[in-house]
């Protein structure tokens, strides 16, 4: 049946005519024509100057690429096949230069891959984490060092358990460079100053985001102060550091100055022993030199330049003596303390220049925390505490909180023997020292001390059988440093003081004219004379001695004949058969009985070190003594107790430069 599509009726097709085939074959007249046009030489190629051309590799792949890489390599890793995560760590491997391996963009976009993976860096990828926290990230462009933050945030946030390993390497690279400058990488060369500011900005970030990271840090630091035998940039370096993170963390304030504080006390006891273990090889007579000594460590220092450089004394050869080089070791310590107390000094004057009361109060807060934990329980500590003896004269209000303290832990029974020994120590010296100390602080501590004293009398009298310090080591402890403030303090305990006075001649050994305060003499009278604890046998005899003359001299009291009949008691025969709280020193282990006597240690010595000594210039009350001692010494006493001349009060317990003993 026909259709549209298809018609009944069949139309013949037309032929179509036949195309003669192409052949390979060309006319000579076109070959001519084509040949005669062709150029006679090549055409000069130009190139443009302002196409920018790069190498590929610099290119790398693309963000989206890369992400999916990363992906999929920890995916991998999760379950076994960790091929493809080796090579995500490879990328943030260092050179043996210390220089990333890959480009900048490379490291950037893996860097954003693994901020977008961030939950899947669990503990199972703790390599690859330290991979990155050893990266070479801090000489990298500033947009890099915001992401690489960003990135260590992120994983502290998900994952706590890595918020040691970044602190432990933020801390780390605080003393990385010692070279003022150091080439670290194809983008930047970094000063010391530049790295610094750069660890402290990350670190100061990661704290104000993860609160809880102050407490985790706080052990990073301690642990990673510089050992006792490291040189004196890396002290210097790493408190500078300290104190700029205390700038931006405050709540680390008292703990940060508490770990400075710590190591510097270390550093001075030990400047102290080596002294004394030095004295004790060459011999007896050398103990004698060491305020001479202590000048000339000063001295030597004078010169003394800080640079960003380790200038540390070089080694000494073999052929140098051993004491030679001890020596010098000494000094190298010196040196670093005296830096760190510069330091120190410098910035607690900040707080306590301030004009707000509660900030300087705050100030001595933490100072006297320290003094009770760290200083106070340490033996022989030499300058430390000139922080406390300085900042504590800064007005009448501290100076009393400072006495207060002192007061409190010398009378306080349940401090154990040492803490209570130091604080009276620390009391008479402060007190007979310190410049600013008002005279009726000097008389009220008198009192106090005084009453005190009674109360121990009673308590201790009745079953005494003669003076034994392990027995009544309170009681001595209190009657040396009443002796103590005498010996320096004797104007401000006349009834007629006088400030403005200095007239200090006198006629006759009793000047009727000098007239004391209620209680003076009979407090001095009570506590040498009238009881068998004896406390002129216990005491210091460099003290003892020194307190004779001048309360002779005044005519307060006349001891030299007790002084005679101590001569023939023998402390030993008293000893209590237990006394192993008595230390025993290069300077008074000794063949005579002076292990018997208490320790003639006052804190407050001669302030030696060059360059912080300015610090408490105009602090310190210098030794004066009474006009005329030493010419009547002769004949109002023909020999010294236990063989110590009166000279000893200045030299052995280091009162003052040889130049002004009394």
């Amino acid at each position: 049946m026909p259709t549209i599509l298809q018609p009944s009726g069949s139309i013949p097709t037309m032929p179509k005519p036949l195309v003669r085939r192409p052949t390979l074959t060309r006319k000579h007249d076109e070959i001519d024509d084509r040949v005669s046009t062709a150029p006679s030489k090549r055409a000069k190629v130009k190139f443009d100057d302002n196409i920018e051309v790069k190498d590929l590799q610099e290119w790398g792949k693309v963000p989206e690429l890369v992400q999916e890489e990363v992906r999929r390599a920890l995916e991998m890793h999760s379950i076994g096949d960790s091929s493809s995560y080796d090579e995500v760590k490879k990328i943030f491997r260092v050179s043996v230069k210390g220089e990333a391996e890959c480009s900048s963009n490379t490291l950037k976009s893996y860097t954003n891959a693994l901020l977008s993976n961030i939950a899947a860096l669990d503990k199972s990828c703790s390599d690859l984490v330290h991979a990155i926290l050893n990266s070479a990230w801090i000489n990298q462009a500033d947009d890099y060092i915001t992401l690489y933050v960003r990135l260590l945030a992120n994983l502290i946030s998900a994952h706590g358990n890595f918020l040691p390993d970044v602190l432990n390497m933020m801390v780390q690279n605080l003393g990385y460079a010692k070279s003022s400058k150091r080439s670290l990488g194809e983008h930047l060369d970094l000063t010391n100053t530049q790295i610094r500011s750069r660890i402290h900005s990350a670190l100061q970030y990661l704290l104000r985001l993860i609160p809880s990271a102050s407490h985790a840090l706080l052990s990073i630091l301690a642990n990673h102060f510089p050992h006792q035998d490291d040189s004196k940039y890396l002290h210097i370096n790493y408190v500078h550091n300290l104190l700029k993170i205390v700038s931006y963390a405050p709540e680390l304030r008292g703990d940060v100055l508490a770990i400075i504080t710590d190591r510097l006390v270390k550093i001075d006891v030990q400047v102290q022993v080596d002294l004394e273990d030095l004295a004790e090889d060459v011999g007896e007579d050398l103990v004698h030199d060491l305020p001479q000594m202590r000048d000339s460590l000063g001295q030597g220092l004078d010169d003394y330049e800080y640079s960003d450089e380790d200038s540390d004394l070089s080694g000494e050869s073999d052929e140098e003596g051993e004491e030679s080089q001890r020596t010098k070791d000494i000094l190298r310590n010196v040196e670093k303390m005296d830096q760190i107390l510069e330091s120190l000094f410098r910035y607690y004057d900040q707080d306590f220049s301030a004009t707000s009361l509660t900030i300087r109060r705050n100030a001595l807060d933490v100072l006297l925390s320290h003094f009770i934990n760290i200083i106070l329980p340490t033996h022989r500590s030499r300058h430390t505490q000139f922080l406390l003896f300085h900042f504590a004269q800064a007005s009448p209000e501290f100076v009393d909180t400072f006495v207060g303290t002192c007061i409190a832990v010398a009378f306080d029974k349940g401090q154990s023997f040492i803490n209570r020994q130091a604080a009276a120590a620390y009391l008479a010296s402060f007190v007979a020292r310190g410049s600013r100390v008002p005279p009726n602080i000097v008389r009220d501590v008198f009192d106090y001390i005084g009453s005190e004293l009674g109360r121990l009398r009673k308590q201790y009298e009745p079953g005494c059988k003669g003076p034994d310090l392990q027995r009544y080591s309170s009681y001595y402890c209190l009657v040396q440093a009443l002796l103590y403030i005498f010996c320096f303090r004797w104007r401000d305990l006349e009834l007629n003081f006088d400030d403005d006075s200095e007239d200090d001649t006198f006629a006759s050994p009793y000047k009727a004219q000098h007239q004391w305060l209620s209680g003076v003499k009979e407090t001095l009278a009570l506590n040498i004379f009238s009881t068998q604890l004896n406390p002129l046998k216990v005491c210091s005899p460099a003290i003892v001695t020194e307190f004779a003359n001048i309360a002779n001299r005044l005519g307060v009291i006349y001891v030299y004949g007790l002084l005679e009949t101590n001569k023939r008691i023998h402390l030993s025969n008293y000893a209590s058969s237990n006394s192993q709280h008595i230390r025993d020193t290069a300077l008074s282990v000794r063949r005579d009985e002076s292990q018997y006597h208490l320790d003639e240690y006052f804190p407050f010595d001669p302030y030696h070190l060059p360059r912080s000594k300015k610090w408490v210039d105009g602090d310190y009350r210098e030794w004066s003594g009474v006009p005329g001692v030493g010419d009547e010494q002769a004949e109002d006493s023909e020999s010294e107790e236990d063989g110590v001349a009166d000279s000893d009060l200045d030299e052995r317990t280091a009162t003052d430069a040889t130049k002004d003993s009394p």
